[in-house]
This record gives C-alpha cells, structure tokens and sequence, in this order.
C-alpha cells in the first residue's frame, strides 16, 4: 500500500492532478476518493508527493527526493500546473 498526498499539481501525462489530492499506487491500495496512478512508482515520483503510510515512505527513500525536504508552505502557484 503506497499512498502519498500532493503538495503541488501535476501532469502524469495522462491527466492532471492537482494539489491537494491523496494518491495511491494501485486500486487495491485506494480509497474511495484517491486518484489511482498506476505507473508511479520511486522513478516517477514527484517530489511534491507526501507519504501517507510506510510503503509510500519506503518508495520516497528509493527515490531521488529522498534527502530533500517539503516546504513549509504552499504557494497558490503550486496548484496550476502548466
């Protein structure tokens, strides 16, 4: 179960997503409401994503975002994505 929460919004390159959201990594993993984006995993993490539960933080630690840490705040800029 890997569930992560958006600081900013994105483009998956099939949709958008926009800040704020909660995010898993499979249907199974989802609850109602979450935006279910089956390709992320550690190489296609944004590093806006915030984990949520254990597996979300052992796939942030895999990824190159590991050491770098969240804002402290959130910009309105940072829910439009281009």
């Amino acid at each position: 179960m890997a569930r992560f929460r958006t600081l900013a919004a994105l483009w998956t390159g099939q949709q958008r997503i926009p800040a704020g959201r909660t995010v898993a990594d499979s249907q199974a993993n989802a609850v109602v409401g979450d935006f279910v984006w089956l390709q992320l995993n550690a190489q296609s993490l944004p590093a806006a994503f915030v984990p949520l539960d254990s597996s979300a933080q052992v796939m942030r630690d895999a990824s190159q975002w590991k050491d770098k840490p969240f804002p402290a705040t959130i910009l309105g800029i940072d829910s439009i994505d281009g």
